[in-house]
């Protein structure tokens, strides 16, 4: 039995990580270049699917569709278009070059002439450089890619699980291909006036109160993958709030903390499992409660929100209707 949450030091599989981040990065930008626009950029991530990494469909003038997967467990790109037609290519022994001239001649073969607005790397050290002059980031480790589609896999049920005890607005469970993350977001609802000088990218993302938690897989300067939440904009005495399991601490200062419960903390725990939703619940409660949301009117226990099923979950007398149509007549079909 594969173990829930393997061992994936950060040095183990760097040159590995940011090669494959590169990859993620330039499917992503077609995702961008290729999908309506949504509020708070929810068309702009990266989804799960059984298999890796997919833009879920896509489409240039609104009637072809196509997509792209990262296939990390045959460790391959497939793009494929809606009138059969496909293009793959192996994600081994490519440079970011080589697997940006693959995809390009894809794309030409299946004639989506997709144009990504900036072929660079984003916010990362080498973001002047194009994607089609990167030989340097070359290192495919396909273990590695396995071992953390794998931790990827289980962090996106737990967070499907988490998302699904609250009842407002909450985003999809996507995964962020340029800080090479995987979230989920809560939202208030309550508009948020952008502090001056603020770019149009953070207004969009932050037009309303919100509550993340997600996880992450390291970085040179915090090397240990983290579980972690932040409550935007951050409410007065924050971090003074408990998490739990005692393990999980605030970081950072003024009106800028995350909560974090560090990756060997969850692997250590009994049942790694309950420690990570335990640690959400606390990070999410921590900051609702001291931003004021109606936190018992936003519960939705068990992902339930018909207050039938909600009581006799909770053992009260089921109310009935004498105008409801019976059971067997309302299950869809």
């Amino acid at each position: 039995m594969t173990e829930l949450f393997p061992d994936l030091p950060y040095a183990d599989w760097a040159p590995t990580r940011e090669t494959l981040h590169r990859f993620a990065q330039i499917v992503g930008k077609i995702r961008l270049a290729a999908s309506p626009r949504r509020n708070h950029w929810w068309n702009v991530p990266l989804h799960l699917s059984g298999r890796g990494l997919t833009t879920r469909p896509m489409s240039l003038d609104g009637t072809r569709i196509f997509s792209i997967e990262l296939d990390l467990i045959d460790h391959r790109l497939d793009l494929g278009s809606d009138d059969g037609r496909r293009w793959s290519f192996p994600l081994r022994d490519r440079s970011v070059a080589a697997f940006y001239a693959d995809l390009t001649a894809g794309l030409a073969a299946l004639d989506l002439p997709v144009a990504i607005a900036d072929p660079r790397p984003f916010d990362l050290p080498d973001h002047e450089r194009p994607f089609a002059l990167d030989t340097e980031h070359a290192t495919y480790d396909p273990a590695a890619v396995t071992r953390y589609w794998h931790i990827l896999g289980q962090v996106n049920l737990l967070l499907e699980q988490f998302a699904g005890g609250y009842s407002g607005k909450t985003s999809p469970v996507h995964h962020f291909w340029h800080t090479f993350d995987i979230a989920v977001t809560r939202f208030s609802e309550r508009i948020i006036a952008p502090a001056p000088g603020t770019d149009p990218v953070t207004r969009e993302a932050y037009s309303r109160e919100v509550i993340s938690s997600g996880f992450w897989f390291g970085d040179p300067s915090t090397p240990e993958p983290a579980f972690y939440s932040y409550t935007a904009p951050e409410p007065a005495g924050l971090a003074d709030s408990p998490l739990s399991p005692p393990a999980a601490r605030w970081v950072g200062q003024g009106g800028a903390h995350l909560a974090v419960l560090g990756y060997g903390a969850v692997r250590g725990s009994a049942d790694p499992r309950a420690t990570v939703l335990d640690f959400y619940e606390s990070a999410y409660l921590a900051g609702a409660v001291r931003a004021g949301w109606s936190v018992g009117e936003l519960a939705c226990p068990a992902g339930i929100t018909d207050p039938l099923r909600q009581g006799e979950r909770a053992g009260a007398p089921a109310l009935t209707s004498p105008t409801a149509a019976p059971p067997a007549e309302r299950t869809p079909r």
